[in-house]
């Protein structure tokens, strides 16, 4: 019996930061809830190291004083939440915990997977607005991958360009980083 079916009552951030590390499952929290997904397939993993590589060789030439995680614990003023990639201000992480606030995220990324649809589409993208997260990102695979680009205005998020693949796109924020969807998933 796992530790997590053995808890009583309501979850905090506190019991789902004790639970062992578990690289097969993702747990966050959603207000009192614990929500378990399966870890990432191979194509998402793939995709989350080159978008990663992408954004950090980016903040390097542009000297932002940033820092690139792949699947940090963020959390939220309604929880915990597993972002596939975040940018985080570099005092964020300067402590070598296993969170960050989400005071410090100034993107969050999530690499679209068939099981998670609606979490990365619909939740996730909500509960970063209420959070202030300045940019969201959405990476989707099928049919080809294409990244749509959103900021944060009036406490929502608003698209402000698609990154389809075959072509590069130019973003400037949170700092200049060229992107071509194309390359990110193929073996």
């Amino acid at each position: 019996m796992s530790v997590a079916s053995d808890h009583i009552g309501p979850w905090t951030v506190a019991d789902v930061l004790a639970l062992p590390e578990d690289r097969t499952m993702r747990y966050e929290l959603l207000g009192e809830s614990l929500v378990m997904s399966p870890a990432p397939g191979i194509r998402h993993q793939r995709a989350s190291l080159r978008l990663a590589m992408v954004l950090h060789t980016a903040a390097q030439a542009a000297k932002a004083p940033v820092e690139v995680l792949e699947a940090i614990n963020v959390i939220l003023p309604s929880g915990l939440v597993v972002p596939d990639l975040v940018v985080t201000d570099a005092g964020a992480t300067a402590e070598d915990g296993v969170s960050v606030d989400a005071e410090g995220v100034q993107l969050a990324v999530e690499l679209v997977s068939p099981g998670n649809r609606t979490m990365d589409r619909k939740v996730k993208p909500m509960l970063y607005a209420e959070a202030a997260i300045p940019h969201f990102w959405r990476l989707e695979f099928d049919p080809a991958p294409m990244l749509a680009v959103y900021e944060l205005q009036s406490g929502r998020y608003v698209e402000r360009t698609t990154a389809l693949s075959g072509a590069t796109t130019h973003l400037d924020t949170p700092f200049p980083v060229a992107i071509d969807p194309a390359g990110l998933s193929r073996q």
